[in-house]
Formats: C-alpha cells, structure tokens, sequence
C-alpha cells in the first residue's frame, strides 16, 4: 500500500535529478531508495522515471503523478499549518469572563504576558455579573472565569483563586487615619459608602449586626472605583476589595485593615467534565502566577495580604505629605 515514505522518497528523486543524489542528500543508502521506488512503480502500475547514468527523468506518467503528488501535499502542508495554529493560538478566541476587581490590573497583565508568549493570540474579556459569569462557564460561552462563590451552578468546575481581607477605605485626613486597623465599633457612628446589593455587602452588614450595631449608608456605589471616590470627597468610609483598591493611588484616600476580618473569594471556574484547551492552560498558569505576586509571605496559595495591596500608604498619615 503506497504511503507517505514511498511519496517522500519519490519527490526526492524528483527534486535532486536521480537516486544516488537523492539517497546523499537525505543521507541513506541509494539501494533503499531504488527499491521503494520500484515498489511504488508496482503499486501504481507505470512507470515513474526512465533510469540513466546516475539519472533518474520523470516519465510523462511520472510528470502527471508529480503533479498529483504536489496537490496532495499542499493540503497536507495546510493541514500542519492548521495543527500549528491549533497548538499556538487555540481553536479560536480564548473568552474570559471577570469580575471587576481583577479587570483593571491582574487579568490585563496575564493577557500580555500570553500574547508577548503566543503573539496572535486573541483573547476576548468579558466583565458581567457574578452570576452572569458563572452561568457562560457553566453553557460553554466563556472557557474561564473569575468570580465570587456561588451555589447550585451545575456544570462548572471551581477551584479557590484568591483570598483577600476587605479593608476601609477613608480620606487621608479623616480622624480614623491614624489607626493601624479600624473596627467596625469605630464606624459605629461613621457616614458608610454600601456596595450594591449582594453577598459582599450583606457581609458587611452581617458583621455589623453581629457586634449588635446599626451602621448607616447614606450612600451606595457598586464598584470600587466609586466608593473610594466617594470617600475621596470625604463623604465617608467605604469597606472594599484591596485589589482594585490599591490602583487608586491618586486619590486622597487611605487603606486600613478592617476589624473583625472580612474575607473577599474569587475562584476559578471552567466547564467541567472538559479538559481546558493548550491556550487556556497556559493562560490560568499566568493568572496564577500574577496571583502569587500579590501573596504577601506568611500567606498561602490563593492568598494576599491586605496590607500589602493598598493605594496610599499602609500606616498612619504623617501631616500632608502622608499619601497621594
């Protein structure tokens, strides 16, 4: 049965003139190439050179062969061609879907680090509702996804990404500043910036209770940015995420470490019962690696330091020139 060594072997010929030329430059005996090629002679039925001193010329059944030949290998170079892509860049956009906090700084930097690895890599990022997020990982709309924990979502894998300690943040200049840490009997009687409804915010709210407080929100932002806005214009504290946080150097507000501890999770969802494709892959282990860089060194894995992820500075302010 002719296969692809007989055809290899026969455009060699072709290619350098004759057997003995061949078999030198592939570097194998010219007794080996005769005789594949008289094989493949036989399977055909014709002919395919008419043999002469160290020559070897295509018949004209050899010539219309070749030409078959040549086709035929096109498709096969495009078939490598496609492997390669396949292999490099994946079948197609890789679609990832965040939550906000990680929008702005550590899904962007893993995004880069992928496309400096696999130049023409396209990646598309999506940052809808936590629920939203979940619900395109679990139907197959998105191969990742960063989001807060959920139940009752069937068909995702998740596993813990991220583990964060909210903290206040304040103007630099409100009198709580000088604390290292602020409880949330110190806010007691403190105008509070609310997140948007949801698990976070009932959080907050849940932790007040239960030091038997009834804390007030004359005011409510959904992301980051604007709380810490917000308090920037002395309007209050807000309780956030130290990761999106700590990209607001600008503004006049500080960070401290709420009392008692209140943990922010993120994980990492995929479809499940799928295995992630080469481009995804590659892609998590740079989301992990970006991660580890906001681990703090007395934290583990899917951990970071709140301390360490604040925009302003970490300590009491010290007269006007204490922070942004």
């Amino acid at each position: 049965m002719m296969d692809l060594a007989q055809l290899d072997l026969f455009r060699a010929v072709l290619r350098h003139g004759g057997m003995t030329r061949a078999a030198a430059a592939l570097g194998i005996g010219q007794p080996h190439v005769s005789r594949a090629i008289a094989r493949l002679e036989a399977e055909l039925g014709f002919p395919l050179f008419v043999r002469g001193h160290g020559s070897a010329l295509p018949t004209a059944e050899g010539e219309a062969f070749a030409r078959e030949v040549a086709r035929s290998y096109a498709g096969l170079d495009q078939l490598r061609r496609a492997a390669q892509e396949i292999r490099d860049l994946g079948t197609g956009p890789l679609r990832v879907a965040c939550q906000p906090s990680l929008a702005a700084r550590l899904v962007p930097r893993a995004v880069r680090l992928l496309s400096e690895a696999h130049p023409g890599a396209r990646v598309a990022i999506h940052v809808p509702s936590p629920d939203t997020i979940w619900a395109w990982v679990a139907s197959g709309q998105c191969d990742l996804g960063l989001a807060r924990p959920r139940s009752g979502h069937a068909g995702v894998a998740s596993v813990p990404f991220l583990r964060v300690d909210a903290v206040c943040a304040l103007h630099r200049r409100h009198p709580l500043a000088v604390k290292r840490a602020i409880t949330v009997h110190d806010l007691a009687e403190e105008p509070l910036i609310a997140g948007a409804p949801g698990d976070f915010q009932a959080a907050v709210e849940a932790a007040f209770a239960s030091a038997g407080l009834a804390p007030r929100f004359p005011f409510t932002a959904q992301y980051t940015a604007a709380r810490c806005g917000l308090a920037a214009e002395g309007l209050g504290v807000a309780i956030v995420d130290p990761v999106p946080a700590r990209d607001l150097a600008h503004l006049p507000v500080v960070l401290r470490p709420l009392r008692p501890r209140l943990a922010i999770e993120t994980v990492l969802l995929q479809p499940a019962g799928r295995p992630p494709g080469i481009l995804a892959q590659r892609f998590v282990d740079l989301l992990l690696a970006e991660r580890d860089a906001l681990a703090g060194p007395d934290t583990g894995p899917g951990e970071a330091e709140a301390s360490r992820t604040g925009p302003a500075t970490s300590g009491p302010p010290s007269g006007r020139g204490s922070g942004p």
